[in-house]
């Protein structure tokens, strides 16, 4: 991600999945951070939908809370 408009590109990619509450995208870092419900999407769901945006997913750090 280089620019404000892939952050929101993926911004709104994200949070079009039911169960996230919320997206914070740190262009400087080139990563994500997804608030989510477990029981109404996963990090699979997440995945695609970025992927499916045209970006890459090449590491995923899950943390409960």
């Amino acid at each position: 991600m280089g620019c404000n408009g892939c952050s929101s590109k993926v911004t709104l990619a994200l949070n079009r999945i039911s169960g996230v509450s919320n997206v914070k995208v740190s262009l400087s870092d080139a990563e994500a951070t997804v608030q989510y419900d477990e029981s109404m999407t996963s990090i699979g769901q997440l995945k695609v939908a970025v992927e499916e945006i045209g970006y890459s997913v090449d590491a995923v750090y899950a943390e409960q809370e």
